[in-house]
């Protein structure tokens, strides 16, 4: 089996793991949580069901050891693209039922003075990001980060951004876990422009004569991989985690 390229030596931390005493030390200094929402989903056969769920835990990960931030157990279903033909081992949320599970999390936490959440996801299907952007609290500030809202079509070969199972997600898994990737399986399927927008808002299944992804997953490298991580970590740290100076 080859080893991950992804081998960082990370030290996140991890709320699971931590004592109430803890928790309550670092909170008195930073309040944060940032909460992984992953998907369990077809990515095409090429590609596992926690895709995008491995995508968002490596970007929390790094993200917490890098800015300190205690980061939350991952959620690790969402709300599935309909589908025009069943993929074994789907597993799928209706938005409500997300929204009202991410509701009564977020609540608790707010009541024990965490008064920040980002979620963190690495799915942009309108309907599960509506999910998390109704998120309701009293008093701490929610913030919703879509990684694939960073532009990154200058790495892109095939595509002009980010499409489910394509280019970017199979890069990106070449990258963070190559040992879970079939590239021989990978079968390109690409949209019109105005089919991947009805697609992202729910109102398009995937075809039935698609393998379960859309895009040029063929075009994929590691390398192209780390440098689409690279982008979006840095995106996300510098406009999300970044603390503003007295003055600004």
């Amino acid at each position: 089996m080859t080893a991950p390229l992804h081998a960082a030596a990370r030290h996140p931390r991890l709320l699971k793991d931590m004592t109430p005493g803890q928790v309550a030390d670092i909170l008195a200094d930073d309040p944060r949580l940032i909460i992984p929402v992953g998907t369990c989903e077809q990515h095409g056969p090429h590609l596992p069901l926690g895709t995008a769920t491995i995508i968002a835990d490596a970007l929390a990960d790094d993200l917490s050891a890098e800015h300190g931030v205690i980061r939350a157990p991952t959620i690790e279903y969402g709300v599935n693209v309909g589908t025009e033909r069943g993929f074994p081992g789907n597993a799928s949320m209706r938005k409500k039922t997300l929204h009202r599970l991410l509701n009564d999390l977020l609540a608790t936490w707010e009541s024990s003075g965490f008064r920040e959440f980002i979620l963190l996801t690495a799915h942009d299907h309108d309907p599960h990001e509506e999910a998390l952007a109704t998120v309701m609290t009293t008093v701490a500030r929610v913030c919703v980060v879509d990684v694939f809202a960073v532009d990154i079509a200058d790495l892109l070969e095939g595509q002009t951004g980010h499409m489910h199972g394509g280019e970017v997600d199979t890069s990106l898994m070449l990258y963070l876990a190559p040992q879970h990737v079939h590239m021989e399986l990978a079968q390109d399927s690409m949209m019109s422009r105005e089919d991947v927008r009805r697609y992202r808002r729910g109102r398009l299944r995937v075809p039935r004569r698609s393998a379960g992804s859309i895009g040029r997953p063929t075009l994929a490298t590691a390398i192209k991989g780390q440098a689409i991580y690279d982008r979006i970590r840095q995106r996300v740290s510098d406009r999300v985690f970044r603390r503003p100076s007295p003055d600004e």
